[in-house]
């Protein structure tokens, strides 16, 4: 059984997609694509802004992403399934299964190392401008090449954790031998068949090319984006060829909650989810085979981002509260863990909220919803029956919740907060025919942000005595 409260995880995921919604306009990021599930339950799959910009293409949940590094995922389980039926063994050598690396410095690297990429291999090969499209990722022979290279192993294995692409890449050619099948053959047959998942693939498909959410280039180093094409990445596609939708990917990876044996046994699960490495300046950052792992407060868990040329994407999952994440971006500058982070810091917030400090009515509908005045915008977020202020701005807007308890109908006071906060002091509600009309916060008054947005929209400027948004009548006072 789960450890987490569904109605708490239900309460954050609601509030977490207005979260999203927001921080895609906020960080000005072409389309997100957003996923939750927990138990057995999806409760949610949504998307937010743009597929295609100069076409105006809005982003659907069915829009597919290239989801880069989440291949090692499928890479590993792979492997261990075949560990599994005793196809091949973890300390296996790469060189019995690979003899072109007889006599290099590659040859005695085990099948273990490469998954918790412990055996210091190069990271992208020397020239790897295949990753900003100046050239093609490198088919098979020319893989072999890197790996023949005398720098193709630049540190003594499990001298520390080194990330690897070309690691992974080995594996992709050795779940190959193995298998006698070729590498995407053998995934598609035995991790996407296997949990019918429609939407998921090891390798772009250009048959399904206008499925595909179009990746755009980074704001940091100009003012505008430009669209980026999809390529192959051929020979590389164990390490990051994957394409998914964030729905997909919360199915994919609630195959690894324990008990769930459709891809490996539960024996098997605790074994990739151990920590073979500590990750440095990382903070407490680990890595398992082919999983990372980090505390998310109390919380522990799993998970892999992926960073391909116009997506940035991120997966994590909580086998023991059985509860999974995935959030998709269409830039290479998308904050994909920071949002799937956010979904995991919501629910525990959630769950461990205190009782509220005073009597509350049935309904705190009443008193949720965003708004904004020309100074800040805040959120009204009702989490599990306590009433929380939060600021969607943050990067972590659990980082300094606002505790709200409730005097009367119109009437909040914040109960908690940091020393900054104006602890103690009341917000005030005006109520309309519509909801509410107006909000007293931090001394100033604040509206729903749409209104502050249509405001906005139609001013030129704001001059004393003309605030940036007046109440409509009889607003500002109606009860």
């Amino acid at each position: 059984m789960s450890d987490l409260s569904h109605p708490a995880v239900a309460d954050a995921t609601r509030y977490f997609d207005t979260w999203v919604a927001f921080r895609q306009q906020y960080d000005r990021i072409p389309g997100v694509q957003a996923a939750v599930l927990h138990e057995d339950k999806l409760l949610l799959s949504s998307a937010h802004g743009l597929a295609d910009v100069e076409h105006g293409v809005a982003l659907t949940p069915q829009h597919l992403f290239r989801i880069a590094s989440h291949s090692k995922t499928f890479t590993a389980t792979a492997v261990l399934q075949l560990a599994e039926h005793d196809q091949l063994r973890l300390d296996d050598q790469a060189v019995h299964w690979l003899p072109f690396l007889r006599d290099t410095p590659l040859a005695p690297v085990t099948v273990r190392e490469l998954l918790a990429h412990g055996g210091g291999v190069v990271r992208d090969s020397r020239d790897g401008d295949f990753w900003q499209l100046a050239h093609a990722f490198p088919d098979e022979d020319r893989l072999r090449a890197i790996l023949l290279d005398d720098g193709a192993g630049v540190l003594p294995a499990n001298e520390r954790f080194k990330y690897s692409n070309i690691g992974y890449s080995m594996l992709g050619l050795i779940v190959a031998a193995a298998s006698g099948q070729p590498y995407n053959a053998f995934v598609h047959e035995n991790i996407v068949e296997a949990l019918s998942l429609d939407n998921t693939g090891p390798e772009y498909d250009p048959a399904r090319a206008g499925d595909y959410a179009t990746g755009y280039t980074a704001l940091s180093y100009a003012d505008r984006r430009i669209p980026i094409d999809h390529v192959d990445t051929a020979a590389m596609a164990a390490a990051t060829g994957f394409f998914s939708t964030a729905e997909d990917l919360v199915h994919y990876v609630a195959a690894h909650f324990h008990g769930d044996t459709r891809l490996v046994s539960d024996a098997t699960k605790r074994l990739m989810q151990r920590a073979e490495w500590k990750v440095e300046g990382r903070g407490d950052a680990e890595y398992g085979l082919g999983f990372g792992r980090a505390m998310i407060g109390d919380r522990l868990v799993f998970g892999h981002g992926g960073g391909y040329p116009g997506h940035i994407t991120r997966t994590s999952f909580d086998p023991a509260g059985r509860l999974a994440v995935s959030v998709l971006t269409n830039a290479i500058d998308g904050p994909a863990l920071m949002l799937a982070d956010g979904l995991i810091k919501l629910v525990n917030l959630a769950q461990t909220a205190s009782p509220q400090l005073a009597p509350s009515p049935a309904d705190l509908s009443r008193f949720t919803g965003r708004f904004a005045s020309m100074w800040r915008v805040f959120d009204i977020v009702d989490l599990a029956g306590r009433l929380y202020l939060l600021d969607p701005t943050d990067r972590d807007p659990t980082e300094e919740p606002m505790r709200l308890a409730v005097v009367d109908d119109h009437t909040l006071r914040i109960a908690g907060g940091t020393g900054y906060a104006p602890v103690g002091e009341a917000i005030r509600y005006h109520f309309g025919v519509d909801g509410v009309a107006s909000v007293q916060a931090f001394a100033m008054t604040a509206h729903p942000i749409d209104r502050v947005a249509r405001a906005v929209r139609t001013r030129n400027r704001v001059s004393p005595g003309t605030p940036l948004v007046t109440n409509g009548a009889g607003d500002a006072h109606a009860r």
